[in-house]
């Protein structure tokens, strides 16, 4: 057992991608001393999950890395585009045949909501291009020497070492074959569910093995059977013998993009007992023929297996570990919510392990981890579980089915372009089952909307609002669990989101200028409890710092002028005042208490009533 590595990190990080590494920008901008260890030398060559939200762009402004993943994102006008087709080429009808397309991600009738809705715009950077940025950060904040890639966890045990519950961690460095101990306080557990979870022997449930789907990374030369510059997305709908799912293909850029992509991920889907799933050049062949191009030149970079599956882990929390990411829940890639749910994961968890640790909160408040974040990983799966059936509806209403031969399966399709009735109903049908996926590619209110009922926050006993389409219509609102909405306020003559107004650290009240005396004397009454509670504030005149001279702030508050807003550094609201009462001053000192985990042990201080 190595002694020179060994080491005492407050937080041990398992795992390397996109959760661990924003766990560990976000703990090193705090302070928290942290190790994180990844089995892999480098970031993936894959290129796994692409689709970054606007949520999680918001994150990685905080983890500093926004502005680079916006520069390698395509140009706005070449991938906000979804399209199904049977192949791209072919001899004639109804091989090369677009059967239906979507805006997608913002894009098209979506671009005016999507932009109110974040001060961050949604992106698109695959994860072997986005990893190394987020490496980067993280050795930059934390310190090359605690971002130890090829180092492996081969061993965990929950301890009690006097001072509070904590794990030792047994880690190999596969470069020297040595192996060393971590004594750590706490652990994120980030490393997709392939060793913590069985370590610890935390169940998942939901279905598992329902497609090996393959995926292959290669150059190719699209542009004479591409004629569409905004489609990101392909999927092909055929009978080709393994069922009407043919495939997917993504562009990948890197430098250009729609009908000029050179870089392409291809994915064809075969079941667990198909002998040649294993064969590259089978594979091959079978893109090609999804494709329909049976000459095309692939240059592959990389090939990757991976399990269609849509589980939950039983619990997130085990001591002093904590699961994220594909550790504690994976989806089917429909809906892009695998990775944006797992970087959202660490920024609830990051806040609340430094106000414990920092002294601001009691353990208390880390049981609010499982308790907020687990229903949103089981929602989030099984939407994208609903989704991946969507391409189903669109097979059956061109006719396709299973017991099909392939050719009465090609003839099914060719009724789709015929000039008589049947024909125009199966148009109608088709059209329709398409504008039924748009779940899948618009889908505001689940990136936005989703929120906590119970948790580090005090409800209100109001109801959640919800729009005429509860998956598709994002409703702002200041409702407890709920994320802060965004509006734009005037800072020293430059536009900022009220966003920038919340501490890192701490929790922060957002107030109206008329009416800030009051609440900083309520704050100082909610610090006694040792608390660090900031406030911030809101003005309407040219005497206050930060403005609202637009209305927007006033318009989605949803409290009186006098009220206040208490938001936690993740931006979920954790308790709000519609108005100022001299029973505020005492609800605020509970609320505070109550969200962090701590016993109020002075009276509150008196404050007096407005006039």
């Amino acid at each position: 057992m190595s002694s020179q590595l060994h080491c005492e990190p407050a937080v041990l990080i398992v795992g390397g991608g996109p959760a661990g590494l924003s766990a560990a920008v976000l703990l090193g901008l705090r302070g928290v001393d942290v190790l994180l260890v990844e089995r892999h030398p480098d970031a993936s060559k894959l290129p796994r999950a692409h689709l970054l939200n606007q949520r999680t762009m918001e994150i990685f402004t905080d983890v500093g890395v926004a502005d680079a993943v916006y520069a390698l994102s395509p140009p706005e006008d070449r991938w906000h585009r979804v399209a199904w087709h049977t192949t791209l080429a072919g001899p004639a009808v109804p091989f090369g045949q677009r059967i239906g397309a979507l805006p997608a991600w913002g894009g098209g009738p979506d671009t005016e909501r999507y932009a109110r809705a974040s001060p961050s715009r949604y992106a698109n950077v695959p994860q072997l291009r986005l990893d190394p940025l987020l490496r980067t950060r993280a050795e930059a904040v934390c310190g090359p020497e605690n971002i130890r890639f090829h180092h492996e966890l081969t061993a965990l045990s929950l301890s009690d070492d006097g001072a509070g519950e904590g794990a030792v961690a047994t880690v190999r460095d596969r470069d020297s074959d040595e192996s060393y101990e971590v004594h750590a306080r706490y652990v994120v557990a980030a490393d997709g569910g392939r060793t913590c979870t069985d370590l610890l022997g935390i169940e998942m449930d939901g279905p598992t093995g329902l497609l090996d789907m393959v995926t292959v990374r290669a150059t190719m030369d699209l542009s004479e059977w591409i004629s569409d510059d905004e489609t990101l997305l392909y999927y092909f709908i055929n009978p080709d013998g393994r069922g009407s799912f043919a495939g997917a293909l993504c562009a990948m850029g890197p430098d250009r993009w729609g009908r000029e992509t050179t870089e392409w991920a291809a994915h064809v889907g075969y079941r667990t007992t198909d002998a040649d799933r294993n064969d590259l050049p089978a594979v091959l062949c079978r893109i090609r023929r999804m494709l329909g191009v049976p000459d095309l030149d692939i240059e592959v970079h990389a090939v990757s297996h991976w399990e269609l599956e849509g589980v939950v882990a039983r619990r997130q929390r085990k001591g002093p570990v904590f699961l994220a990411g594909n550790a504690a829940h994976r989806h089917p890639p429909t809906g892009g919510l695998g990775l944006n749910t797992a970087v959202q994961d660490a920024h609830n968890l990051v806040w609340k392990l430094d106000a414990v640790l920092s002294g601001q909160a009691t353990d208390a408040l880390l049981d609010s981890y499982e308790t907020e974040r687990r229903p949103v990983g089981e929602f989030n799966v099984r939407h994208c579980l609903t989704n991946a059936g969507g391409h189903a509806r669109i097979a059956a209403a061109l006719g396709l089915r299973a017991d099909q031969s392939e050719e009465e399966g090609w003839d099914a399709v060719t009724e789709w372009f015929a000039d008589t009735a049947e024909g125009d109903a199966k148009r109608a049908a088709v059209t329709e089952a398409v504008a039924s996926n748009a779940d899948d590619f618009s889908q505001l209110a689940v990136e936005l909307g989703y929120h906590y009922d119970a948790g580090a926050l005090v409800p209100d006993g109001t109801p959640a609002p919800e729009g005429k389409h509860p998956l598709r219509d994002y409703v702002p609102t200041t409702r407890p669990g709920h994320h802060l909405p965004h509006a734009w306020l005037s800072h020293g003559g430059s536009r900022q989101s009220v966003h920038r107004l919340i501490a890192p650290r701490g929790l922060t009240l957002l107030v109206n200028a008329e009416h800030a005396h009051r609440w900083a004397e309520a704050t100082q009454a909610a610090g006694d409890t040792g608390a660090t509670v900031h406030v911030r504030v809101i003005g309407t005149g040219t005497g206050s710092e930060w403005t609202d001279p637009d209305g927007e702030w006033a318009a989605v508050r949803e409290i009186d002028s006098s009220g206040a807003l208490l938001v936690r550094p993740d931006r979920h609201i954790a308790w709000r005042a519609p108005d100022w009462s001299e029973d505020r001053p005492a609800e605020l000192r509970r609320s505070v208490c109550s969200v962090l985990g701590l016993q109020p042990t002075q009276p509150v201080p008196a404050v007096p009533s407005m006039e």
